[in-house]
């Protein structure tokens, strides 16, 4: 099979022969970079430039030969500073879902579509029987997260209605809302303990928690132990 190449990497084919599955994955993410480059409207001058910005210079004559397709490898840490160069996330330069409808997975595989292999490669969608544990927890994590900060916030929205409630009327129904926030709070930074312990218990270190959640994990006392929520 033969690909043809457009700004968005190789994504037509024919019968005639067959491209190299390394090819494949290099000229998607350099059709990327000069994509969104053009879209950008800068030159591959002002592309090196601000990757010098960063920290980790990458010449232009690098950037034109990886473009047009002289260049015979791509390394991770350069899909990375090209990535933050470009304001975009190092995932959207590999599989640029919207701007290109199928990718090759692994070699000698039949092309499928870009977001599904997104999401095996972000873990969103793993192998049968992969075993990773710590992930599925950090995944976990984030989503629980996001759930006791908002019942926290939803907490202290209550206290102060309870304030500022211009009557005895107000301020009881207000009271009966906020018992119920401080008990889905109180449930919500449970789970979340219950997270932290399990990846704790893996020998994984949690993420940092934000200040409105800082009674769910306190430094002083042994995480394992109940917590006065």
């Amino acid at each position: 099979m033969t690909q043809r190449r457009s700004d968005h990497g190789y994504e037509e084919e024919d019968d005639r022969d067959f491209l190299e599955w390394e090819d494949h994955v290099m000229a998607t993410v350099a059709g990327e970079v000069r994509r969104r480059r053009k879209e950008l409207r800068w030159s591959a001058q002002d592309l090196a430039d601000r990757c010098e910005e960063i920290g980790y210079p990458i010449p232009r004559n690098v950037i034109a030969n990886m473009e047009s397709g002289r260049r015979a490898n791509l390394p991770l840490v350069e899909i990375m500073v090209l990535a933050k160069a470009l304001h975009m996330s190092p995932i959207s330069l590999i599989y640029p879902v919207g701007y290109v409808t199928k990718v090759r997975q692994l070699p000698y595989e039949e092309q499928q579509s870009a977001w599904a292999t997104l999401q095996w490669f972000v873990g969103n969608a793993p192998e049968e029987g992969a075993t990773s544990y710590m992930l599925n927890r950090f995944q976990a994590h984030d989503l629980e997260l996001r759930s006791a900060l908002a019942a926290a916030e939803s907490e202290d929205y209550e206290r102060w209605k309870v304030k500022t409630a211009a009557n005895r009327i107000q301020r009881e129904a207000a009271e009966r809302d906020l018992a119920r926030c401080v008990a889905r709070a109180a449930n919500a930074k449970r789970e979340l303990r219950r997270l932290r312990d399990a990846i704790r218990a893996d020998g994984g270190t949690p993420p940092d928690l934000p200040s409105l959640l800082d009674n769910v994990d306190p430094p002083d006392i042994d995480t394992t132990e109940e917590i006065d929520l």
